[in-house]
């Protein structure tokens, strides 16, 4: 089976020895006798705080500006999760309300996986897909998404979306949402350009939308371009509300391994933070994860993190090379891909031939690809099923890729 499909490390891949140690260092190496009286930061076997221990926070964050060449961050911003998965669910619980939000904006083709995160906070019927527009002005289609906006602000009370909540404090609901994977998109591969990023953050201040963007692959770079900045440090630099309007949620997944079910929210206030960090299930039972945490701390502090972050790129700039050489050397000459800067995926688009036939007869001989079908907006489909799939260079060998794509054109022939 040559699974095209998959998006996870292969397991060889996967840093087990660097993990252990780090848990080792952790759990025998520390006592931590300097937390038993401090309220910002907690044992790694004990409940976590709600936001996620303060040291923790710091050292994140000044990881991850450091890769930017970001000054010093404000730890006040960043809330630890359980992955970008748990963080989606965290944020929606948060942040929308049936009542309040008028519509989710998805970018389209969109992560197979996210459409239930929305329907499961009640936004059933109110979703609405926003193209990739790679050949476009703007890297998503900014002309349609405004027209959107205008339309579903028609009418709307004049009152205020910050609502008083006795348990937890002031609460802030936003009439619009917005999901996307900025950064070597899942599934299209693209990055947005600084153009489109600094014009959807002004639709966003405008429209009294929230931004939530997965920045959980802009490490795996593959051509050592500068990184475009993420929409939190552009909104944090010049925010115009007390909440702002952007969210960067963040994964380890990718980057260290997603059993360890980690990750962090870094908004442009600390007030937005603070609210992400009082949902239910962070006041019962305080930030998840808290062991892993103090693992993934270890792994930077180290230095380990980018030993192992160099090792995925250098052997997943090797599958991505194989990949494009493959799709010339077998695909038929009218085979558009999109991608391969960095990241798990490429986007392919067959427009000579339908996918919906090619891809169930490839599954046959054993070459699993994922058909277009699986990344639509639910209730708004595009009809990427037809002439498009998307492909994962992060499962698959060397080997594996060139086999698959030689059966590919093998089928299409």
């Amino acid at each position: 089976m040559i699974n095209f499909f998959k998006g996870h490390p292969t397991r060889a891949l996967l840093p087990a020895k660097e993990i252990a140690d780090a848990y080792t260092r952790v759990l025998l190496n520390n006592d931590y006798l300097s937390y038993d009286n401090d309220p910002n930061n907690q044992h790694p076997l004990t409940y976590g705080t709600d936001i996620g221990n303060l040291d923790i926070r710091n050292i994140i964050g000044k990881w991850v500006n450091q890769k930017f060449g970001i000054s010093d961050p404000n730890p006040d911003c960043i809330n630890l999760t359980a992955g970008a998965s748990y963080g989606m669910g965290n944020i929606l619980s948060s942040v929308t309300s049936p009542s309040i939000t008028q519509r989710a904006f998805i970018v389209s083709p969109t992560y197979f996986l996210i459409n239930s995160c929305f329907l499961d906070v009640g936004l059933e019927g109110k979703l609405t897909a926003v193209d990739e527009t790679p050949d476009g002005e703007y890297s998503i289609d900014l002309e349609y998404l405004e027209s959107q906006l205008i339309k579903y602000s028609q009418d709307l009370p004049d009152e205020s979306t910050t609502k008083p909540d006795p348990a937890r404090g002031t609460r802030k609901y936003y009439r619009f949402v917005m999901y996307l994977v900025p950064t070597y998109s899942n599934p299209g591969g693209l990055t947005y350009s600084l153009e489109t990023r600094i014009k959807l953050l002004e639709l966003a201040r405008k429209y009294d939308m929230l931004l939530i963007s997965d920045d959980v692959y802009e490490f795996l770079n593959y051509t050592g371009s500068p990184l475009v900045p993420r929409f939190n440090q552009l909104d944090q630099a010049t925010v115009t509300n007390e909440y702002g309007n952007t969210i960067s949620n963040g994964t380890f997944s990718k980057i260290i391994a997603p059993g360890l079910r980690v990750g962090w929210q870094e908004t442009a206030t600390p007030k937005l933070a603070d609210q992400l960090s009082v949902t239910g299930p962070n006041k019962s039972g305080g930030s998840p994860n808290q062991l892993s945490t103090f693992v993934v701390a270890d792994l930077i502090t180290t230095g380990k993190i980018d030993e192992i972050i160099s090792k995925f790129v250098e052997t997943y700039k090797e599958r991505e090379k194989v990949l494009q050489q493959s799709i010339v050397k077998y695909l038929p000459k009218d085979t558009k891909v999109y991608g391969g800067d960095g990241g798990y995926f490429v986007w392919v688009t067959t427009p000579s031939h339908d996918a919906s036939k090619y891809v169930p007869e490839l599954a046959k001989r054993g070459v699993v690809l994922a058909g277009g079908e699986h990344f639509e907006v639910t209730g708004d489909e595009k009809g990427w099923g037809k002439h498009s799939v998307r492909l994962s260079i992060s499962f698959l060998t060397k080997e594996e890729i060139e086999e698959g794509i030689k059966i590919w054109g093998e089928v299409l022939n």
